[in-house]
Parts: structure tokens; C-alpha cells; sequence
């Protein structure tokens, strides 16, 4: 045995190897999860109550044998129950919520979804490593901007106008009076169609880069019944008209966006009088030793696979997901934003500012 190897502390060793065989499962299973969302097994699960393998096929058409090895899986995962001594297997309620349930706030399927679509862009990232250039969002499948809708639909529905939105008191007075409102970013537009459908006295717009995307929110905003009070467009953000808006939201856009002192100069200049602007972005911190927990691995890794990258694809700043409060106040103060003030809001995954100029 050499001297390099006496100096090695195997029980290390061993540790990090059933870390990496943990971590190796978790990214071979999230191929099976992307499955068992997209074919519908979560949500037949949840309603079936206990069933054997041959009952599931029955239940979704979906064939036997693969249903069986996707159940040994999900199991083993520890998202399902399993009964040796019947052969059924179930689903505890409370996975359902997270799983199954597409109204309940804590739903995951949109980052289900996100997986492989995201997984898939690893290949073109190679060169990326090699050049630091970056992959646009014409390079995505269309999926990847549908999992985002999902993934950010329970946000906007339990908590952006029942909790975000009432933080800001006098932003909300003014929503209930009638004002003007912009979504910057607005992707497929749920953050603009909960706002409308809250506060039917103000008007709401939503302006995003992504042209499927805003086909998507006026679709989207008319099978909600709101399409009269709201206007999807695409649009440079980085050019907005001056003095249009009493309110306009960011919802983990800044971070990504090619230009983020110039976006938020812009916003700052298209805010009304009195008007404020809340930025919304993940809830991180800027130094990679406290950014060592599950969040943190989830969003260093997404960063690099989607955030980052589209802005790097146009040599933008590419900020990545992770950087923090003390990050977003330097770019709020060199924007030209007087008063920044981080709302009162407790949430697991965000973090709200609010910035008036």
C-alpha cells in the first residue's frame, strides 16, 4: 500500500460511495418519474387505494410488467407502500399532494416534467464547457417552457395574491382601486391571470421574449375568462415605455435575463409616480457554503442547465439562480432604485423584494 493510500480514510471512502450510489438512483429514478407523471401512474395511484400490478394496468392500459418494475422502483424510492403480503402497493395521501394533486400548493409535477427535457440538453452543454457560450431558448423543446407553467401554477394560485401581493398593502389598495399592471417575463402568463382574476378593477399585461410562450398566456388568459383585462406581447423588456405602470413583478426572471441592470433600469423608468416593482427570485444565498442542502443542489444544477446558459447564449451576465439577496440589492442600487426592502414572507423556495425607485 502506498503512502497515499495509507493517508486515505476509507470509512470516507465508503461514506461518499453509498452518497454517489444514493445520488446515481435519484438521477436514473427521475427518468421514472418523468414517466409516471407524463402516463398519469401518480394520479391513478392516488385514487386507486391499494392494487396489485395486473389491477394498475388495468386502471391506466399501461402494460403489466413495466407497471411492475416502475412500482419496485418507486418503492424502493420510498414514494409508494408496499405490501409483501397482499403484492399491492399505495399511495400515502400525503405523497398524493405532492405527486398527484395539480390544485394542491405543494404539486411537483411541472419539475417532474423538467427533467428529462432539461437532462436532454447535456449533450449540446458539453461544448458550452469548452467555449462558455451559452444554449437560447430556441434551442429548448417546447416542454421545457409547459414543465415551467406547471411547476410555477401552485405558486401563483395559493400563494402570489393570498399572501405575496397582501405584504405590499398599499400595492394591493391600489390593485382593488384599478391600477396598471406589468409581468415582466411573463412566460405562459399564470401569474397575470391570477392577478386579473383577484382584482377585476385593474388592467394587467404581460410582455416576454419567448413567442410560444405568450401564445401560450393569451390562450391560457381567454380560457380563464380574464382575456378582455389582459394583453400578452412580445416584447424588449429592456425597452419599456416610460412611466406606464403602478406595478410591475419579476418572478425569478432577473437572474436569467441577458442584461439584468439594463432590464431593471428599464423597469425602473416604466414604474408610474408612487409606483413599485416586486422582484421575485429563489430563495438562496449567494455564497456556495451555505447553498450546501438539497435546494441548493436542485438549483445549482437547473442554473446550469437552463438559467444560465440562456443568457450566456446572447454573452449576457449569466447570473444563475443562486445569486441571493446581497446580489440583488447591488443590482437594484446600480438600476437606480432608492428603497429596496425584502417583504416579510416566509416561503420556502422564494424570496421577495420590493423595490420602489
Amino acid at each position: 500500500m502506498s503512502e497515499a493510500q495509507k493517508a486515505i480514510d476509507w470509512s470516507k471512502v465508503k461514506a461518499f460511495a453509498g452518497l454517489m450510489t444514493n445520488d446515481l438512483g435519484a438521477a436514473m429514478q427521475g427518468a421514472l418519474t418523468y414517466i409516471g407523471d407524463r402516463l398519469g401512474i401518480f394520479k391513478a395511484l392516488a385514487g386507486a387505494g391499494a392494487v396489485t400490478p395486473a389491477e394498475l394496468a388495468a386502471r391506466t392500459g399501461l402494460n403489466e410488467r413495466y407497471l411492475r418494475e416502475w412500482l419496485g422502483a418507486m418503492t424502493a424510492a420510498r414514494y409508494i407502500d408496499y405490501d409483501p403480503a397482499s403484492g399491492r402497493y399505495s399511495m400515502p395521501p400525503e405523497h398524493a399532494l405532492i405527486l398527484a394533486d395539480e390544485e394542491s400548493q405543494f404539486f411537483m409535477g411541472g419539475f417532474m416534467q423538467m427533467i428529462v427535457p432539461e437532462v436532454s440538453m447535456a449533450p449540446k452543454l458539453l461544448e458550452s464547457f469548452r467555449t462558455g457560450r451559452g444554449l437560447p431558448q430556441s434551442e429548448y423543446p417546447p416542454e421545457v417552457f409547459e414543465a415551467i407553467e406547471r411547476g410555477s401554477a401552485p405558486i401563483y394560485r395559493h400563494s402570489l395574491v393570498r399572501k405575496w401581493l397582501p405584504a405590499m398593502p398599499a400595492v394591493e389598495a391600489r390593485l382593488r382601486e384599478g391600477a396598471v399592471a406589468l409581468d415582466v417575463g411573463c412566460g405562459s402568463g399564470r401569474a397575470v391571470i391570477a392577478m386579473a382574476t383577484a382584482y377585476p378593477n385593474s388592467r394587467f399585461h404581460g410582455y416576454d421574449a419567448h413567442p410560444g410562450s405568450v401564445e401560450r398566456a393569451r390562450a391560457n388568459a381567454a380560457a380563464a375568462g380574464v382575456g378582455g383585462r389582459t394583453h400578452f406581447e412580445v416584447v424588449d423588456c429592456a425597452k419599456l415605455p416610460a412611466a406606464q405602470f403602478d406595478l410591475i413583478t419579476c418572478f425569478d426572471v432577473i437572474h436569467d435575463s441577458v442584461d439584468p441592470i439594463g432590464l431593471m433600469r428599464s423597469i425602473r423608468g416604466a414604474l408610474k409616480p408612487g409606483g413599485a416593482f416586486l422582484m421575485v427570485e429563489m430563495n438562496v444565498s449567494g455564497k456556495v457554503e451555505e447553498n450546501v442542502n438539497p435546494l441548493g443542489r436542485l438549483m445549482y444544477s437547473a442554473s446550469t442547465l437552463y438559467c444560465m446558459t440562456v443568457s450566456l447564449a446572447h454573452n449576457g451576465a449569466g447570473i444563475g439562480a443562486l445569486m441571493g439577496e446581497e446580489r440583488a440589492r447591488a443590482l437594484a442600487a446600480e438600476a437606480g432604485f432608492t428603497s429596496f426592502t425584502r417583504l416579510p414572507v416566509k416561503d420556502a423556495f422564494s424570496a421577495l423584494y420590493e423595490l420602489r425607485p
